[in-house]
C-alpha cells in the first residue's frame, strides 16, 4: 500500500474512533494487567463478565493473594485456560508486591519477566497504562494489516515491525486500538460491513460481493 493511503486510513480511523482504548474493565493498574493476562485466547466480553464480579469482591493485591490460586481458578473458571491463568496471576501479583511495591513496572523487560506476560500483553500494558507507542498485534490487528496491504506476514512480530515502519509517528500510539476496534465492529472477520466502512474506498481488499 502506498504511504499516502496508509496515512489517510490512519486519519480516517482517528476521526471515526473517538475513544481508542482497550475495552477491558479494571479499577487499577494491576487489575488491568490481570485482565490482560485473562484475555489470552478469550474475548474481552467474556473477561469483562468475569472481572465485573471478581473486581467487586476483591480490591487489593493481598485480597487476591489470600484468595489463592485454586480459589481464583474457581472464580474465573468460565474463561479459557483458567487454571493456568490463575497460576500466572497469583505468581505475578506476588512479584509485584515483593519486587515492585505493588506497582506495575513500565519496562518491557520487567513486564515480560512476569508469569503469563508475553510481548503482546506487554505492549498492551505499556500502551494503555504508560502511553508508550507500542503496537500490540492480536488477531484483529494481524488480519486487518493483511487486508489493508500493510503486511503480508502472519507472524505477529513481523507484522509489528511492518506497522512500526509504515504507520506515521503521530498515529502509532493508537494504531493498535484503531485496528482492534475497527476489526471488532466494522471489518469483522466473518462478515465485513464494507457498506458502512469509511475506509472502503481506499482499502485494497474489499469484501463486497
Amino acid at each position: 500500500m502506498q504511504k499516502n493511503n496508509i496515512e489517510e486510513i490512519c486519519r480516517i480511523l482517528s476521526e471515526t474512533i473517538k475513544f481508542p482504548k482497550s475495552e477491558l474493565k479494571s479499577f487499577s493498574d494491576y487489575s488491568f494487567l490481570m485482565a490482560v493476562v485473562m484475555s489470552a485466547q478469550t474475548t474481552d466480553v467474556q473477561v469483562n463478565k468475569v472481572t465485573d464480579k471478581l473486581f467487586k469482591k476483591y480490591k487489593t493485591i493481598d485480597d487476591f493473594l489470600n484468595l489463592g490460586e485454586k480459589n481464583l481458578a474457581k472464580e474465573i473458571s468460565s474463561i479459557g485456560l483458567y487454571r493456568n491463568k490463575a497460576k500466572n496471576i497469583i505468581g505475578l501479583l506476588k512479584i509485584l508486591k515483593e519486587k515492585y511495591n505493588g506497582r506495575v513496572p513500565n519496562s518491557r523487560e520487567a513486564l515480560e519477566s512476569l508469569p503469563g506476560v508475553g510481548r503482546k500483553s506487554a505492549n498492551v500494558v505499556l500502551n494503555e497504562l504508560f502511553d508508550q507507542p507500542t503496537i500490540a498485534v492480536d488477531t484483529h490487528v494481524l488480519r486487518l494489516t493483511n487486508v489493508m496491504g500493510i503486511s503480508t506476514s502472519n507472524n505477529p512480530l513481523q507484522v509489528e515491525k511492518d506497522l512500526e515502519r509504515a504507520i506515521p509517528e503521530k498515529y502509532k500510539r493508537n494504531i493498535s486500538n484503531y485496528l482492534v476496534l475497527h476489526g471488532r465492529y466494522v471489518c469483522k472477520a466473518r462478515k465485513p460491513d464494507c457498506d458502512h466502512c469509511q475506509i472502503s474506498e481506499i482499502c485494497p481488499k474489499i469484501f463486497k460481493k
